[in-house]
């Protein structure tokens, strides 16, 4: 196995069996660590609690003060999909899952296809968002290219063919500058960040997940994508929270206007451009990351 994937294996071991939390809109599936202030981290597409995990890690890398709930969305391993499809669905639950922690209120990080629900819950539960946190995240309408589509058609019918839906994994572990060449395209970069003590193992521990369970992580990538395609232009419409935006700006996954939209229409939120940064933004340029959460989150 190759040392930064065997690092990445290592963060994963680290992650504490999930807790099942019950909603009146059914289950979600969660880790909670620490005490102090509550942070809420959602992950994305082909994500889980996993990925939640992983995406505070990258943000506040001391997590002294902080309660880390990293959760697994409705659809995502864990958490069943009927528990919320729309984004307002799945904010109701976020605010039932506080209430069973008698949690008042919380910051939200949301990576990626979080950020959809994150800003229905800073719109409908105005009083209980301390702030967001948005890292190359979809903040409207996002419609997924017709290759796309069937790529991810594709990627189901595989998860479930026993045996060969571990190749992808065998390849991260092995060959993981190979693997993330679709994310960090540039060679030289990819070869910087992989070798990084902090950001290689997170990058390298974020497309290792996405191998495993792949067949339980479709249920919630394809209702997501189903979703981005009917949500209204901008999702920022009613929020008024604290919000920090942090969005490469080469992502060809999530556009970097996505992030200029939604910090032009909130009123005091900051965007933090990672210049050239893909996708993957949060982990190639992770230093310059940090410190603006720091900062924002000191607020």
């Amino acid at each position: 196995m190759h040392p930064v994937a065997l690092a990445a294996e290592r963060l994963l071991a680290a992650i504490p069996t999930p807790r099942m939390v019950a909603t009146p809109g059914g289950a979600l599936a969660c880790t909670v660590e620490g005490e102090g202030v509550p942070l809420l981290a959602l992950h994305g597409i082909m994500g889980g609690l996993d990925q939640s995990w992983l995406l505070a890690r990258a943000l506040l890398p001391d997590w002294a003060g902080w309660r880390i709930i990293s959760i697994a969305r409705p659809g995502y391993p864990g958490s069943p999909l009927a528990t919320g499809v729309t984004a307002e669905a799945q904010a109701h639950a976020y605010a039932a899952l506080l209430d069973q922690m008698g949690l008042d209120s919380a910051f939200l990080a949301a990576f990626s296809g979080g950020g959809p629900s994150a800003l229905a819950f800073a719109r409908l539960y105005p009083a209980r968002c301390r702030g967001l946190v948005l890292v190359s995240a979809c903040t409207g309408r996002l419609v997924a290219p017709p290759a796309s589509r069937v790529g991810l058609e594709r990627s189901e019918v595989f998860s479930r063919l026993p045996g060969l839906n571990r190749v992808p994994a065998f390849v991260v572990r092995r060959w993981p500058h190979w693997a993330a060449q679709g994310f960090v395209p540039d060679g030289a970069e990819r070869t910087r960040v992989l070798a990084d003590p902090a950001a290689g193992p997170l990058l390298a521990a974020l497309l290792l997940s996405s191998c495993l369970d792949m067949a339980g992580r479709m249920p919630g990538t394809l209702s997501d994508v189903a979703q981005f395609a009917t949500l209204p232009a901008s999702c920022a419409d009613g929020v008024a929270a604290p919000l920090l935006a942090l969005h490469g700006t080469r992502d060809g996954i999530v556009p970097f206007a996505h992030a200029r939209a939604v910090t032009e229409a909130i009123a005091g939120a900051r965007l933090v451009p990672l210049e050239g940064g893909t996708h993957m933004g949060v982990f190639t340029q992770l230093a310059r990351v940090r410190e603006a959460a720091a900062a924002f989150l000191k607020i």
